[in-house]
């Protein structure tokens, strides 16, 4: 197993969404990149994400990249649906350079290239988030989420 963090937004519906692609092995609800060692007070520089388990012989980074653009708007600084602020920024994270490589290639493809805003860094920290953050739209399906129920059925 490897292990990328995507953030797409609120990561609830990314949660939801990135659990029924395939070769996906776990999920888990977080914040990435910020400036502090806990969530408490003010998100202090994080991205909502979303820690991803997957199994590199089924999906690859770059068809990660692909699942991600989407059910995001690519080209939106700090936004994504009713959802604004840096905390909801897009990217991808990774401790692992070849992860990073992949998913520049795969934005560097894009005739569009230039005008994309997601984020492709090495991950700096991670905090796992709440208990209630976990899993939130499969306790709550009515709770607000950014993408299209089309979407989010569209791989299960």
């Amino acid at each position: 197993m490897e292990t990328v963090h995507i953030a797409g937004g609120c990561l609830w519906g990314v949660q939801a969404f990135i659990k029924t692609l395939p070769g996906v092995i776990s999920t888990e609800a977080g914040r990435a990149n910020g400036t502090s060692s806990t969530l408490e007070g003010e998100y202090d520089g994080y991205a909502e994400c979303v820690k991803t388990g997957f199994d590199p012989s089924v999906v690859s980074v770059r068809e990660l990249m692909g699942y991600l653009f989407e059910i995001i708007d690519p080209y939106s600084v700090n936004r994504q649906g009713g959802d604004a602020g840096e905390k909801y920024r897009t990217g991808l994270y990774s401790e692992d350079a070849e992860h990073l490589k992949a998913a520049e290639a795969f934005i560097d493809e894009r005739s569009d290239r230039d005008r994309i805003a997601v984020e492709v860094l090495p991950l700096k920290n991670y905090v796992k988030s709440a208990s209630e953050h976990q899993d939130r739209l499969d306790r709550c399906p009515d709770d607000y989420c950014h993408i299209p129920a089309a979407l989010m059925n569209k791989y299960k």
